[in-house]
């Protein structure tokens, strides 16, 4: 069998050596005569890999004592909703910068639940870049800052961690989360879906800092409430088990690696690679403002368009897919996650060369 590089924008594709510890525990995990999948949750098996997950979550990030760790359900749309449903009751008000696609919908979705201020948008640029900080207009009465960190959409990421001073900042991270070092205490609260650095979809990960627990708005679903869930170790519901159990299996593999200063390096040669190929193009080109690009999804155009088509078809013929940009945004996307190997952008790379040479 050949595996395909798969340049998908999540969910993505997962170190080989994952793969193969989970198809080796498949039907018995560690001599428990039962698969992960066929766990009770509250039984000894799972509760040690929950632990061991949350542990290495803890190590990783260097997450202080005072944050709670959640591993939950619903993904990063859910905690569009989540997060104000347990944030805003405090003032009733939240700001949010907009930088693109992901962010623009956190916002829609958190003005069911309080008053929403748009403190900043790239969106007159088209969202080609981040919001400076020096533009943002923050409000008085806000409950927490919302962000994105990294838009995989437009392929724009914030390099930069925002100063809210008194005001809990929240982030997305779903998209660059464990790409690199996180200095978790400088933000209030950050989510993030697991498909994309971290493991399956299925498991959303929260940390908040214990303080911003227990001021859910009344009508919050008990299961989407983060002091409940905080109180019942992310288990106040059957939890994502099986997802938790590979994404603890993909932590361990970044932190084999080297952890998150060895992936930092690592996907800024890949991101790189890219970058100074299409800046050289006389056929591609990347829109992004030089000084937000994404090391996680670089987004590319051919300048004739009409060449599309015969690119991707190209692509497939060579085993790599999923490379066809978002709907909204048209035009190419390469997502080079954690898992995403240096050789494999270098053959994305020396196919695009070989296309521009024959197509000239």
């Amino acid at each position: 069998m050949t595996r395909v590089i798969n340049f998908s924008s999540g969910p993505a594709t997962l170190p080989e050596s994952v793969l193969q510890q989970a198809a080796h525990d498949m039907m018995d995990w560690r001599g428990s005569g039962m698969s992960v999948m066929e766990m009770s949750h509250r039984g000894p098996e799972f509760t040690e890999i929950l632990g061991q997950t949350q542990s290495l979550i803890r190590s990783l990030l260097n997450v202080p004592d005072n944050y709670v760790v959640l591993l939950l359900q619903g993904g990063a749309i859910a905690e569009n909703a989540i997060v104000p449903m347990n944030l805003i009751g405090k003032t009733g008000q939240a700001d949010y910068v907009v930088s693109g696609v992901w962010s623009e919908k956190s916002m829609k979705e958190a003005a069911k639940y309080g008053q929403i201020n748009e403190a900043a948008s790239s969106q007159g640029s088209g969202f080609l870049s981040m919001p400076q900080q020096s533009s943002w207009k923050l409000s008085a009465q806000a409950a927490y800052v919302h962000m994105c960190s990294n838009e995989t959409i437009g392929g724009v990421e914030c390099h930069w961690t925002p100063d809210t001073g008194d005001v809990p900042l929240v982030a997305d991270m779903s998209s660059n989360i464990m790409s690199g070092p996180l200095d978790v205490s400088r933000y209030g609260l950050i989510y993030a879906g697991a498909q994309k650095n971290m493991g399956p979809s299925g498991v959303t990960l929260v940390i908040a800092r214990r303080d911003l627990l227990g001021h859910a708005l009344p009508a919050t679903p008990s299961a989407f409430n983060y002091q409940l869930q905080a109180d019942n170790e992310s288990m106040y519901n059957t939890p994502p088990t099986y997802a938790i159990y590979i994404m603890g299996l993909v932590i361990a593999h970044i932190k084999e690696q080297g952890g998150l200063s060895a992936m930092q390096l690592h996907n800024q040669r890949k991101a790189d690679l890219l970058y100074e190929f299409l800046d050289h193009s006389q056929m591609f080109t990347n829109r992004v403002a030089r000084e937000d690009r994404s090391r996680m999804n670089v987004t590319f155009f051919l300048k004739d368009e009409s060449l599309n088509v015969a690119f991707l078809q190209g692509a497939e013929k060579e085993g790599m897919v999923q490379l066809r940009g978002h709907r909204s945004a048209g035009g190419m996307r390469a997502s080079i996650y954690n898992a995403m190997s240096l050789q494999s952008v270098q053959r994305l790379r020396d196919y695009m060369h070989r296309f521009e040479k024959d197509k000239a």
